[in-house]
């Protein structure tokens, strides 16, 4: 067998380089982008003073938890699949942007769990929780999106940031359709998006 030349070979690394540290986030939007529409919008259909359907109190939040929970472990493999070849500099940024995760969902509930208290109204909690989610999840694309060069994940980001604060003017049930809409409908885009830029980068 005739040996590669090292053309080939520089371009096969050249190529393999290219590749460490991309993320593929299909199935993290996608999933995400499921729960946004089912849960939210179980909630949107069930909730209020004229609620359109009739649901088990249990289900909004039950599917909401399915799509976020099946979103963060693809978002765990994928991100754990670009380290591999990375070097100590891009693993640990790899790391702290996971501990960021911990970080915001922590001081989220400490953030609503002390204004519900303080302000004595617990019924804030269920338009605080799937707004307060939303900022926090569109903060973190957006150091996520700058540290990994992606525009994409960084404009989601944006977008989820503005939707999830802007929803909180609607009152219930109107921010779960601002979410279920807007939210899911971002992540939809984002799915077709991201399919591009993997594809043609």
């Amino acid at each position: 067998m005739a040996p590669s030349s090292p053309v080939s070979s520089s371009s096969s690394t050249a190529a393999t380089a290219t590749r460490v540290g991309e993320v593929d986030n299909r199935a993290t939007y996608l999933s995400f982008g499921l729960a946004y529409v089912l849960g939210h919008g179980a909630a949107a259909v069930s909730k209020g003073a004229d609620p359109l359907l009739t649901l088990p109190g249990w289900l909004p939040m039950t599917l909401l938890g399915i799509g976020l929970a099946a979103g963060t472990g693809y978002a765990t493999v994928a991100a754990l699949r670009a380290q591999r070849g990375a070097g100590k500099p891009d693993l640990l940024c790899g790391r702290l942007l996971g501990l960021s995760w911990i970080g915001g969902f922590t001081a989220l509930f400490l953030a609503i769990t002390g204004l519900t208290s303080t302000a004595d109204l617990p019924e804030l909690s269920a338009m605080l929780w799937p707004a307060g989610s939303g900022l926090v999840v569109g903060l973190l694309y957006l150091g996520e999106g700058a540290v990994r060069r992606n525009v994409l994940h960084y404009s989601l980001g944006i977008w989820l940031a503005l939707v999830s604060t802007i929803s909180l003017g609607f009152g219930t049930p109107g921010l779960f359709w601002v979410l279920a809409v807007a939210g899911g409908g971002g992540y939809a885009v984002a799915t077709v998006l991201e399919h591009r830029r993997l594809v043609i980068r």
